[in-house]
């Protein structure tokens, strides 16, 4: 790697017969910024029609993280000093995940160690999901006063059961076999085989799937959440916020440990966020197509990072870290329906969210 090549955030090159993305912020787990977002568009658009480029591989340079999500410090900065920059990254972010959705080549993205929130998103859109012993995943927006966004409704709402509810809420963490056990992964590597992963990938990309399989491990660990699925269909199944903390509740109280942690959880989150997030995972599965999702989840975050919970969950969980945000409201029971459809309304046209025109 160049020195001007390793100053970048994201490092987008052609390799074989691969279109490479590779996120290159390792002292913030990879956390996406505006500028890394719009390279990574710009290569693909380039890559389209290219037919050199027959597969695209994204994965990280270095370091813990495949990608931590967003930078919403960043973020969370610019709504209070000129929102128009916040909401220009959630655009342009949307975009870039749409344009994988709908993207006419395969992708493989190497989820080796922490993905989360804008992680998912560039992720999940590839049609094929490599996880690791290193691999955490998760979705744990509404512990900043957001929503599992980045197409998060399409990918959760269609797990089995009530995961969708689960995941949403309390932001809980996957380990790599447990995201094979739900279908988020499709394959499950060691780690140390990944660099033999993507050489052979990058000279045979016709045989992305038979080279996954030949180097997946033998011996996949257990995923404990499958064990869980009943506990999370019952306790979980309730669309109504209050409803599911009363089940939890119910079951801690009959010694459910594991219920009483999951409430405790929950209670530590932005009510609103979690109210507009269950209503998400109604409302996803009648988005008939991907650029439907993705306009919808885009009037709910540009009205949700308005909202003061947004701030200030960041606030008190990323920049001050003192973990006690004072939410608003702390009762998620005077939010009332009303409140919460009124995020869901759609924007003036002229603000709504677009897709790149081809």
């Amino acid at each position: 790697m160049d020195a001007m090549t390793a100053t970048r955030d994201v490092i987008t090159e052609k390799e074989g017969m691969a279109g490479r993305l590779r996120l290159n912020r390792p002292n913030a787990l990879h956390s996406l910024n505006r500028q890394m977002v719009r390279d990574m568009a710009s290569a693909l658009l380039e890559w389209r029609d290219d037919p050199d480029v027959r597969i695209i591989l994204i994965d990280h340079t270095e370091g813990r993280g495949f990608c931590a999500g967003g930078d919403v410090v960043d973020i969370a900065l610019n709504v209070d000093g000129h929102e128009a920059a916040a909401r220009a990254f959630f655009f342009d972010e949307y975009r870039l995940n749409h344009l994988e959705y709908t993207y006419p080549k395969p992708g493989v993205a190497f989820m080796d160690g922490i993905t989360m929130g804008g992680g998912v998103g560039i992720a999940c859109p590839c049609r094929f999901r490599v996880a690791t012993e290193h691999t955490v995943l998760a979705m744990p927006e509404t512990t900043i006063g957001i929503f599992p966004d980045v197409g998060g409704g399409r990918y959760l709402s269609r797990l089995r059961g009530r995961l969708a509810q689960y995941l949403a809420l309390t932001g809980d963490r996957l380990n790599g076999a447990e995201c094979l056990g739900l279908r988020l992964a499709t394959h499950y590597l060691p780690s140390d085989r990944l660099e033999e992963a993507k050489e052979r990938i990058i000279a045979q990309p016709f045989r992305t799937e038979a080279i996954l399989d030949e180097l997946g491990a033998e011996d996949v660990p257990d995923a404990p959440i499958l064990g869980r699925l009943k506990q999370i269909d019952r306790l979980f199944a309730s669309d109504r916020l209050e409803e599911i903390l009363d089940a939890l509740d119910a079951a801690a109280a009959e010694g459910d440990g594991w219920a009483a942690r999951e409430a405790e959880i929950i209670r530590g989150k932005s009510p609103m966020a979690c109210k507009v997030s269950l209503k998400m995972l109604v409302e996803s599965p009648y988005q008939l197509h991907f650029v439907d999702e993705m306009r919808m989840e885009y009037g709910i975050m540009v009205r949700l990072i308005r909202h003061p919970d947004f701030k200030e969950g960041v606030r008190a969980r990323l920049i001050d870290k003192d973990n006690k945000p004072n939410w608003h409201p702390t009762n998620p029971a005077v939010i009332g329906d009303a409140d919460v459809d009124k995020f869901f309304e759609p924007l003036p046209p002229e603000e709504q969210w677009r897709p790149f025109d081809f």
